[in-house]
């Protein structure tokens, strides 16, 4: 009697683990982006996801093209560019499940 006790024990405390690393649809996390381009292709540091609400997030800048991988919110981006141009931002970014384009973004002097 004791071993069946031990073995149903074990294995309720197997399936209680595995449920516990489960995800229900409620808690999952939208993965999203912030892709597009800048003009002229060297004129800028980096680039700059901000989420309504405190995060922030560097993105990638290879040749003139840049990706910020985001979770679902609203973003403000920032370019950081390079002297002489000024500094970029585009606000009011809608992220959701799909990679958001913002196009080219000119750098002025």
């Amino acid at each position: 009697m004791k071993k069946k006790l031990l073995s149903v024990g074990f294995i309720l405390a197997i399936v209680a683990v595995l449920f516990a690393f489960t995800k229900t649809d409620d808690s999952v996390i939208l993965q999203g982006a912030i892709t597009g381009s800048i003009s002229p292709a060297d004129g800028a540091e980096a680039v700059w996801a901000i989420k309504s609400g405190g995060d922030t997030t560097k993105g990638t800048l290879t040749q003139g093209k840049f990706s910020v991988d985001v979770k679902a919110g609203t973003y403000t981006l920032i370019v950081d560019a390079k002297d002489p141009y000024k500094d970029v931002s585009v606000n009011n970014l809608e992220v959701a499940d799909k990679p958001v384009d913002v196009g080219e973004i000119i750098l002025q002097q």
